[in-house]
């Protein structure tokens, strides 16, 4: 189980990154398509392979309102095992000209004893008319994490970058699809900590700048994302002097593949 404290805080530090965005001030244009339907009792059904298989339904429960803002709730039936669907579950979702916004709050556990709540405020996952390797939106940050004895600080970067337009694109092993965008989300993260030896407290690094969550997402139009492969990686340096043990191994790395098998979205 401690490889999935990790996954929990890389989950954390997606959701925590969409609390501000600079893109939502810059001039909008408006929509020709849908790629990402949001109206009521739309839904999209995942099977998910990777370290949490299963079988993820996300759908649009009800509409909602932030900060005097109308959002479209989305809900999954059950606890999430896929990135994209744990990311949206229990955020609110609105469009505004082009684009896709996530907002809302949640609370992560990610160690008993230890909940965090985080955040989320109009951050672009999608824009219909983006060029070509275009940044949608950008953020950087940092919270603490305090294990035993030790207070680590996470600090991390995340941006959604629109990659290509496709003309039609076939999910491996699965449907066919025309007119797809493609977007990949990318957290870079880096942790440090302070050790205590002899009275005095020593800062080192546990793990350099490096791109943890690396999600490329294909949104179809008039049906939503209907694929996405995210990569998880992260190494850290040598922490054999460490006292504690952390909760989590020096090296990890899983893919999650989220494929769309049922769809209703109008």
């Amino acid at each position: 189980m401690k490889h999935n404290y990790l996954i929990a805080i890389l989950f954390m530090a997606f959701l925590t990154s969409c609390s501000t965005s600079d893109d939502t001030a810059t001039s909008e244009q408006p929509s020709e398509n849908d790629y990402f339907p949001v109206a009521n009792e739309n839904f999209w059904v995942y099977d998910v392979n990777g370290e949490f298989s299963g079988r993820d339904s996300l759908y649009v429960a009800n509409d909602t309102t932030i900060s005097n803002q109308s959002y479209k709730k989305f809900k999954t039936k059950e606890l999430a095992n896929g990135f994209f669907s744990g990311s949206l579950s229990g955020n609110g979702v609105r469009k505004s000209g082009d684009k896709i916004l996530v907002s809302g709050s949640t609370n992560v556990a990610f160690l008993e004893g230890f909940p965090l709540d985080l955040a989320v405020t109009d951050f672009v996952i999608f824009k219909e008319n983006a060029s070509d390797n275009e940044e949608l939106g950008t953020f950087s940050g940092s919270f603490n994490y305090q294990y035993g004895e030790i207070p680590f600080t996470f600090s991390y970067t995340m941006k959604s970058v629109f990659q290509q337009s496709l003309a039609s694109y076939t999910v491996p092993n699965h449907e066919t699809y025309q007119d797809v965008k493609v977007v990949k989300v990318i957290v870079n993260l880096t942790i440090g900590g302070v050790a205590s030896f002899q009275g005095l407290n020593i800062p080192f690094t546990l793990m350099e700048p490096q791109n943890v969550v690396v999600a490329t997402q294909y949104y179809a139009k008039n049906v939503g994302m209907v694929y996405s492969d995210t990569q998880i990686n992260y190494e850290l340096v040598d922490v054999s002097q460490l006292e504690d043990e952390l909760p989590f191994p020096s090296t990890g790395s899983q893919n999650i593949k989220e494929y769309l098998v049922d769809s209703s979205a109008n």
